[in-house]
């Protein structure tokens, strides 16, 4: 109970009361925390052999994502489909993307009832949406327009969404403990996952009997051709899965970064000015508005990239990283708290988790950890940037059978995972939320009384509500 209450909390409490490693029982199961950038490393780059992720998350992903893909696959087989999907995430991709993801917020903007104020033109009119439920429609319209394909996107105005929801009924705590429960939720994100497959693969089958002259970036036309390494084509139902996937675990955690910028920047007025004339300074246009920003463009803005990195650190996506251990786990002595010539081991069939959380706000690592300050990251000589230089770029490369990637496991700023399971669409996701963020704040005003405190009964740790964000279009 006081872990669902508050793991935050609950987390400081127990490394004061018997350190960095500690076990405790929820829902029947055994597990073993283990804290600090040690307990990172341990949990995330563990061995194949001693921990595995597949046995701790497939009860909650398989009956949402499908048979098939993910965490119902062995890690070899996931590794090849995270290849596959990496094939499709091209820099020529990204570039495309942000056209598409400027003109979603400008349509969403015009057509969305909580934006009257907005389509208000010529008045100064305030209005006001709810952080969250808007940046969920966002995420989701954006991700369909770019990942998903205009087959996809077509359909969100009509049959897609109540099938989203009824499938996303399936990410319930409960479910990973007992995932086929007959519960109304449950059945309903059972027709739903077999409606959206079939929907998945009567496009591919479109596509294949007419093929389209436009080039096509969509995350489909980059799987219905790839091959596994035994020569197996990847199935019309895999890639349909692996679409499924793609939609639904990028949705929540980008949807939470952005309603949590959005109140951040509402409720610091110095911050949001910042942003604003950093596009101003970089976009102006002869006209005297702002032009259309580039992929590389985006990347190259300090405040706007400052505020998504300070996000994410007080607010990371997930807030455990958990494993199954197959094999006994020997505690590292420095990490643990054993007797002189003792070594703590973690049993087989026992759960062990990661909570980079922790070290995202401890306060042995950061300067007033519990405060939301981008500026921390452009500082000169930051010990924030030097983190995010070992996190993203300069640590040690590791191909895990998708790409070289900074392996990351033993950093304190982990908001995308570390290892061989490492968030494949890292890269999108910052162009979603840059893009979305940059045309925002160009068009809208925003305020705020306070950042509200944190919902930790959702999977994906959310801002509480009331979460009404009050806004005008901006002159």
């Amino acid at each position: 109970m006081t872990y669902g209450k508050d793991p935050y909390k609950f987390f400081f409490e127990m490394r004061e009361k018997y350190g960095n490693v500690f076990v405790f029982v929820l829902l029947g199961r055994r597990v073993t925390v283990a804290l600090g950038t040690q307990g990172n490393n341990m949990v995330m780059g563990g061995k194949l052999s001693q921990v595995n992720a597949e046995e701790a998350y497939t009860n909650l992903t398989t009956p949402v994502f499908g048979e098939g893909v993910v965490y119902d696959v062995p890690n070899h087989v996931l590794m090849e489909q995270k290849r596959f999907v990496k094939i499709g995430l091209t820099t020529e991709s990204f570039r495309a993307y942000v056209g598409m993801i400027e003109e979603e917020v400008e349509l969403f903007l015009c057509t969305d009832s909580a934006f009257a104020a907005y389509k208000a033109s010529g008045v100064d009119m305030w209005g006001s949406f709810d952080a969250y439920h808007a940046m969920s429609q966002l995420t989701i319209l954006t991700a369909s327009r770019t990942l998903q394909g205009n087959e996809v996107r077509g359909q969100m105005t009509k049959t897609f969404p109540q099938m989203y929801e009824d499938l996303d009924g399936g990410f319930t705590p409960l479910n990973l403990i007992a995932p086929n429960i007959p519960l109304p939720k449950n059945i309903r994100r059972n027709k739903a996952q077999k409606a959206i497959t079939e929907f998945y693969m009567n496009i591919l089958r479109t596509r294949r009997e007419r093929p389209s002259e436009d080039t096509e970036y969509d995350m489909i036309a980059a799987l219905k051709d790839q091959h596994y390494k035994d020569g197996r084509p990847v199935s019309d139902r895999e890639i349909a899965h692996m679409m499924i996937a793609l939609l639904m675990a990028g949705q929540h955690t980008s949807s939470a970064a952005l309603s949590w910028c959005l109140l951040h920047i509402a409720h610091r007025q110095d911050v949001q000015d910042a942003l604003y004339q950093e596009q101003v300074e970089h976009f102006p246009d002869s006209d005297g508005s702002l032009r259309s920003p580039t992929y590389e463009e985006l990347k190259g803005l300090p405040i706007l990239d400052s505020i998504i990195r300070e996000t994410l650190r007080l607010h990371p996506p997930s807030h455990i990283i958990m494993r199954k251990v197959v094999s006994d786990l020997p505690v590292p002595c420095s990490l643990g708290n054993a007797p002189e010539n003792r070594t703590f081991v973690i049993p087989k069939g026992n759960y062990v988790w990661a909570a980079p959380c922790v070290t995202q706000i401890d306060p042995s690592i950061w300067r007033k950890p519990m405060e939301w300050e981008p500026s921390r990251w452009t500082e000169t000589g930051s010990l924030a940037a030097q983190l995010y230089r070992d996190y993203a770029e300069t640590g040690e490369k590791v191909d895990y059978g998708f790409g070289m990637i900074s392996k990351g496991t033993d950093s304190p700023y982990q908001p995308f995972g570390s290892g061989r399971h490492r968030c494949i669409g890292e890269q999108f996701a910052y162009v979603q939320l840059e893009t979305i963020l940059a045309m925002l704040v160009r068009k809208l005003e925003m305020k705020i009384d306070h950042v509200p405190p944190h919902n930790y009964h959702t999977l994906i740790i959310s801002p509480q509500e009331p979460r009404s964000i009050r806004f005008r279009r901006r002159q």
